[in-house]
């Protein structure tokens, strides 16, 4: 259990939603996602990442994907009916959304964004994403996600 809870374990708390945490070393300041996956001992493919973007239409969007995919951006736009979305600048991250990179848990941000997690997601019993700072992952029930980040479900990465 971890030292002190994160925002993002209080909120599957206060909804009864089980979840087991995973700790990692960053002191090497390594964080991209598939070695955080290896950090936490665990398939690529079971652990997303949570990235966030914003639209033509000037709004943000966050999008849940495997660590080792790509997000296909016309099939993320499309997903969110606009025209283009783009990745926001890191030194935007944290002012938006109150995580910093490598800690950003699609749960609990600052402001409630349209979030889509990839369809990928229910083919697995548990995924693995950001537990909203570094150093610590959630493993959930991916149908449990949805509910709480209130998601959509698309095919929104490239093979």
């Amino acid at each position: 259990m971890a030292e002190k809870k994160t925002n993002a374990m209080r909120i599957l708390d206060s909804h009864g939603i089980t979840y087991t945490e995973h700790t990692y070393d960053y002191s090497d300041g390594i964080l991209d996602g598939v070695s955080v996956a290896r950090k936490v001992g665990e398939d690529p493919d079971h652990v997303f990442k949570t990235l966030v973007t914003r639209g033509d239409d000037r709004n943000y969007y966050v999008f849940v994907i495997p660590v080792a995919a790509k997000l296909d951006l016309k099939a993320a736009a499309k997903s969110v009916d606009v025209k283009s979305i783009e990745m926001i600048p890191q030194k935007e991250l944290f002012p938006l959304t109150g995580y910093v990179h490598g800690g950003c848990s699609p749960i609990g941000m600052k402001k409630k964004f349209r979030t889509v997690i990839d369809e990928t997601a229910l083919i697995i019993d548990t995924i693995i994403v950001s537990g909203g700072k570094l150093g610590f992952q959630i493993e959930v029930d991916p149908e449990a996600l949805i509910r709480v980040t209130e998601a959509e479900l698309a095919a929104i990465t490239v093979s």
